[in-house]
């Protein structure tokens, strides 16, 4: 079993216990000696012999699940009634639904809401398209796209496998940036029909945000949508992990006094998130990157480069890195580098392959659920260690982003989320924390942290006004204001 209980796999034990002193406690430790991490434990029911509990556990896995149980059975006077996996249990009958904004209680209000007022609204749209951003939901939705190639580090699930993490998102949207998202799980892999779909539907929506679509196609699918489309395109495993990676990297050389043009980098796994990192990184002055896929380090020096089968990402990833044209394994990029970035996959090398690296290492080990090198081993190697998952410190996580991103290009009418806006963004969620606040494991906010989102959608909305690509609103938290025009009396 992995070493370390989750919430994830959460379980509420309802257990028939003898009514007598000592008993609870007798069960409360063997579910410890057990391995489980007991949260709440709540009284259900009173009897004159025996007592009903709902006993809430933590472990590292569902095998992990069957030796609580049966330390609990194994207690003479208790006896275990019944398991609720609670993560389960959370996603029953999905975990986002619709509420109206506006009562519906007399005759009035059905009038105005719908027939007959609405077709004087509906007529005001007809005339001028542009006041669909005032009179509907279109200026405070976001359309969360995926086709369920990429989902989490499952590959290829399909639509309907995929629509509890796109419901999931739509959750952070809703509360951290106050956005009403949708999910949108579409039945087709192919990229025509793919864009095609999306540009019918966003009429009703102020942006999409595309996710686990597997690359090199959604690239394609982006740039393509990006044409298309006058409303913001964002590809959140590509730009929201870029991101918050390079937030993480400028408190990381706030405090090991490095400068972003001076650092090597080492890059594994060049799927959607590789890609984008690297491309932040260059644009915010990083000049010595190398990246490794399945294949090894990404070179013009590699076979299928100079053969032509290297795919157009990859090649232009050879020909704009590695200036030493190294080849091999990753391993042997390590020597000297200021900063490993993982986006690959569990254990690509031995931790002590990290000795290589030069002194304060800097190690972002981000394959979830199991990092690069496991951040204990990495530990004796590097000065600051960042992973993907939420039971380390430093943990990069894309919610950390995308609520305020979209929030700030919403409220200023954005017709797309520029390169600026999102170094903007980096900087605004690296300056939450003073200089007083880093540490080596504290270098990024808490998902929890609620001025992070209005930090970002303030230097969004700010950067979008002073280049030009706002169209409206103030930039701050909420609604640009009402237009009159087709307010009075008729």
């Amino acid at each position: 079993m992995s070493a370390t209980p989750s919430a994830q796999y959460s379980l509420t034990i309802r257990v028939e216990i003898a009514n007598r002193p000592g008993m609870l406690g007798r069960v409360a430790g063997a579910i410890g000696d057990a391995g489980g991490v007991i949260g709440a434990v709540d009284l259900v029911e009173v009897g004159d012999r025996e007592l009903l509990r709902d006993i809430t556990v933590d472990v590292a896995d569902p095998t992990h699940w069957d030796a609580v149980v049966a330390a609990v059975d194994g207690l003479d006077g208790a006896r275990v009634v019944d398991t609720t996996d609670r993560t389960f249990l959370l996603h029953v009958g999905g975990k986002i639904e619709l509420h109206n904004k506006s009562p519906l209680r007399t005759r009035d209000d059905l009038s105005m809401a719908y027939t007959p007022g609405v077709a004087r609204v509906c007529t005001a749209i007809a005339e001028d398209r542009d006041k669909a951003f005032q009179y509907t939901i279109k200026r405070n939705t976001v359309a969360v796209v995926s086709d369920g190639t990429a989902v989490l580090g499952l590959g290829d699930i399909g639509p309907e496998a995929a629509m509890p993490v796109m419901e999931g998102k739509a959750m952070l949207f809703k509360e951290f940036a106050g956005v009403d998202a949708f999910p949108i799980c579409l039945d087709t892999k192919d990229t025509d029909e793919i864009v095609d779909t999306v540009r019918r539907i966003a009429p009703a929506f102020g942006g999409i945000n595309l996710e686990d679509i597997s690359a090199p196609r959604c690239f394609e699918i982006e740039e393509r949508l990006k044409a298309a489309l006058d409303i913001p395109v964002f590809h959140d495993d590509q730009h929201g992990t870029a991101v918050v990676v390079l937030a993480a990297l400028l408190n990381a050389c706030r405090l090991t006094g490095r400068e972003l043009s001076g650092l090597r980098v080492l890059v594994t796994g060049l799927g959607a998130a590789g890609v984008a990192v690297t491309k932040i990184l260059m644009e915010a002055g990083v000049r010595d990157i190398v990246g490794a896929d399945s294949r090894g380090l990404v070179s013009t020096e590699r076979a299928d480069y100079l053969d032509g089968s290297m795919n157009a990402v990859k090649r232009w990833y050879a020909e704009m890195t590695n200036p030493e044209r190294l080849t091999g394994p990753p391993a042997g990029a390590l020597e000297g580098r200021d900063l490993f970035i993982g986006l690959s996959g569990a254990r690509i090398f031995a931790a002590d392959a990290l000795a290589a690296m030069a002194p304060d290492a800097m190690v972002f080990a981000m394959a979830n659920p199991n990092p690069e090198v496991a951040p204990e081993e990495a530990a004796r190697h590097a000065r600051i260690i960042a992973t993907g998952r939420s039971d380390y410190p430093n943990q990069i996580n894309n919610v950390l982003a995308f609520p305020g991103i979209f929030r700030g290009a919403l409220d200023v009418r954005a017709e797309e989320i520029t390169e600026p806006m999102k170094m903007a963004a980096a900087r605004a969620i690296a300056d939450i924390l003073g200089d007083g606040e880093l540490r080596e494991d504290y270098i990024i906010p808490s998902v929890f942290n609620r001025d992070v989102a209005p930090a970002v959608a303030a230097a969004v909305s700010e950067e979008a006004r002073s280049s030009g690509a706002a169209q409206a609103g103030q930039g701050t938290i909420g609604f640009a204001a009402i237009d009159t025009e087709h307010m009075r009396a008729s």
